[in-house]
């Protein structure tokens, strides 16, 4: 007959049995802490995701003819901003001083400011346009060429304007869905909105005869601060339909 060990009879080992026991039920049963920076809001919303009347995804209710192209481009996007732009951005982040960052995005959205005005003077808005202006030459002047958001500090309100949304506004619909090379999600006319904005902004560029150098150093900084200004990742979702979530979402 088998007879039990008298180590696991003693009352110091059953005791000790008993609070790892304890322990091991609440660090199961524990909240998990999680670390590093929280987002400020989340990028899926159940109620933008889920039709309200039947509770499931209405994917099919999207216009997207060009599905081969888009979920191609979606996957070629993901693998250049994680194998190429993101440890730029990575870089740029880990060496630039955070007040460095700030004003060199204060800097393009200072230039933004520029398409800003023109499409809302083509869409009627006299107010936007004549605030945009104001916080141009403010944040211009005494902001030293945008470095500093002054416009915003004596209370300027901001507006974001494109010529995707000055077609919307002439009664153009948004036409298919597309994601863009690099720039990804959009919609035909969204695409075709940004192809004149920069044109127009480069026609504007051309007119202060900057030399090839300079124009290629503001293309690249402005490339890294716009996307060291998005916090969304590529497949990092928790979703294997992140292609129709993102679909479902930008429509």
């Amino acid at each position: 007959m088998y007879k039990q060990s008298s180590f696991f009879t003693t009352p110091i080992t059953r005791l000790a049995i008993l609070l790892m026991t304890l322990l091991t039920v609440s660090a199961c049963s524990t909240t998990p802490q999680v670390e590093g920076p929280t987002p400020d809001d989340v990028y899926f919303e159940p109620t933008k995701v889920l039709d309200d009347e039947k509770h499931h995804y209405s994917v099919m209710e999207v216009n997207d003819p060009w599905q081969g192209f888009n979920r191609s481009m979606y996957g070629f996007n993901y693998r250049f901003d994680k194998y190429f732009l993101l440890p730029i951005v990575n870089g740029y982040q880990y060496i630039t001083p955070d007040v460095m960052q700030t004003g060199i995005h204060n800097f393009f959205e200072n230039i933004g400011e520029i398409p800003t005005f023109y499409n809302s003077a083509l869409q009627g808005g006299f107010t936007k346009s004549y605030q945009t202006v104001g916080r141009f030459v403010t944040n211009t002047t005494v902001g030293l060429v945008g470095i500093v958001d002054a416009a915003t500090y004596i209370g300027i309100p901001k507006h974001k304007e494109d010529f995707g949304q000055t077609l919307g506004v002439w009664g153009v619909g948004t036409g298919p869905y597309l994601v863009l090379p690099v720039f990804g999600p959009s919609s035909a006319r969204d695409g075709f909105g940004l192809g004149v904005d920069t044109v127009a902004m480069g026609a504007i560029r051309d007119s202060l005869d900057l030399n090839w150098e300079v124009e290629t150093a503001l293309d690249v900084m402005n490339a890294i601060d716009t996307r060291a200004n998005v916090s969304f990742r590529y497949y990092e979702t928790g979703s294997p339909f992140e292609y129709e979530m993102i679909r479902k979402l930008w429509n």
